[in-house]
């Protein structure tokens, strides 16, 4: 746990009415290094990631990819000497994945992903609207108003990391019907804590994840949509807004997209049949005069 966090001097500056102050005093920091994934000991990608549950990471970011899609998809996997070390120190920022035969690794990234990209590196928008091999529009998860409410607080609740740093995303599952959440996963990446939740799933046969809600703590970008698809989450919900893409392909994939999820209001973006009032459905969204187009739920 120690590789989690990082301790700074850091000077600490107060405003008052007798004017500044300032005074060191060490502060915790999320720990950001590189993550080179690599398929039969052929480099993959190289993230940027807050370390810890590397192979969840690892086996997540193989689902949105398309190259596994079930547990025995991913035979094994092991921490190995970094570039230039000559394999004889394990700097553990090198994870080789070994496939069960019959699935074919990846095409590799050009460069590697920032914390903030999850997607960099492809070379065209069709590779990167990857087909699902799961079916989200037979999936017949409807979740109650009242229990999304709940979700943001749930979250946040868990973050432990991020009560020590304020610097990290976080990511849960969480059942339809409500309750603690399944898994929740921190990381200085969006996308890279979605992977580890996809990750742990895939670990213990779960996929594809019908019946659940994938939250996020930030924005709802294309390539949460984009991994929630792969993994067959039928609702995602963000306590900040998604893109026009991410609305976009959560419709054309049937997943239902809730965003702005705070206190006793959200906005459905997507699959409003999948958010129930009181035993009913929210309207589509985008009705006429509807000017940000999504349905605010009170």
């Amino acid at each position: 746990m120690g590789r989690l966090t990082a301790h700074r001097p850091v000077v600490r500056v107060r405003l008052g009415d007798d004017g500044a102050s300032a005074a060191r005093r060490p502060d915790a920091l999320a720990v950001e290094e590189p993550l080179e994934i690599r398929v039969a000991g052929e480099p993959v990608a190289v993230t940027m990631r807050t370390p810890g549950h590397d192979v969840e990471l690892a086996s997540g970011f193989l689902v949105s990819e398309g190259a596994v899609h079930a547990q025995d998809d991913v035979r094994a996997a092991i921490h190995c000497g970094g570039p230039g070390t000559g394999g004889t120190e394990n700097t553990y920022n090198v994870l080789d994945v070994a496939l069960a035969p019959g699935n074919r690794p990846p095409v590799a990234r050009g460069f590697y992903t920032t914390s903030s990209c999850g997607v960099c590196g492809k070379a065209s928008i069709e590779a990167v609207e990857t087909v699902s091999a799961f079916d989200i529009r037979s999936d017949p998860t409807r979740v109650a108003a009242p229990v999304l409410a709940t979700l943001p607080d749930r979250l946040r609740s868990a973050q432990a990391l991020f009560d020590r740093t304020g610097g990290l995303h976080a990511a849960a599952l969480f059942p339809a019907e409500g309750g603690e959440p399944l898994v929740v996963r921190e990381d200085v990446g969006r996308h890279n804590a979605v992977d580890k939740v996809v990750g742990w799933a895939l670990a213990r046969g779960m996929l594809p994840l019908r019946g659940t809600v994938l939250m996020v703590s930030g924005r709802a970008s294309f390539e949460l949509v984009q991994k929630a698809a792969m993994a067959g989450v039928p609702l995602l919900a963000a306590v900040s807004a998604p893109s026009s893409l991410a609305v976009e392909l959560a419709a054309s994939r049937g997943i239902g997209l809730v965003g702005f999820l705070r206190g006793d209001t959200m906005n459905v973006y997507a699959g409003a049949e999948r958010v129930d009032l009181d035993g009913g459905v929210v309207p589509t969204p985008g009705r006429p005069g509807d000017s940000r187009g999504a349905d605010r739920v009170r």
